[in-house]
């Protein structure tokens, strides 16, 4: 979940993340067009946070293909419903969804002045300006890395938790 809520990918994409999607030295996401929603691939800059997420769960699962492999069937990824009901059994059912973090964090980074084009861009949205998407093939992606530190940082200020 924690991870869901630093990296701004929709839930599918997260339970589905496969570990050959990930280039460590370069702290970058690269999930393929198949898996995306608008079939277009997407680049998602990891916070140092993120990373360690990753690096923990490596220790897990890095045997199999998913990072989140199936508790019954490890040759899938976890089921659709893991994430909420992960979030009904911590007492959250009915007020959050794990898509509604991309929403928390849309709303975060608009309020702290961060630019537009770098939040839809995190969050894996077309331009709806069809000129401009066709034109702008740009990732920011030195832009959105420092995007994403700062809303990983704010998030563990939230939780109280302080960095090393």
């Amino acid at each position: 979940m924690r991870l869901l809520i630093l990296t701004g990918t929709r839930p599918g994409e997260l339970r589905k993340a496969e570990w050959s999607e990930f280039d460590f030295e370069n702290n970058l996401w690269n999930i393929p067009e198949e898996r995306m929603k608008m079939r277009r691939p997407h680049l998602v800059p990891l916070s140092t946070q993120s990373l360690a997420i990753l690096k923990e769960l490596k220790t897990m699962t890095s045997g199999y293909q998913y990072v989140f492999p199936g508790r019954l069937d490890k040759v899938k990824p976890i089921s659709d419903m893991s994430l909420n009901v992960l979030i009904r059994r911590i007492g959250y059912g009915g007020r959050a969804t794990g898509h509604g973090f991309r929403h928390t964090m849309s709303t975060i980074l608009h309020e702290q002045g961060f630019n537009s084009a770098w939040i839809e861009l995190q969050l894996a949205h077309v331009d709806k300006n069809t000129i401009r998407g066709t034109y702008n093939h740009a990732q920011y992606l030195d832009q959105r890395r420092e995007m994403m530190q700062w809303y990983a940082d704010y998030i563990d200020s939230l939780a109280g938790v302080t960095a090393e």
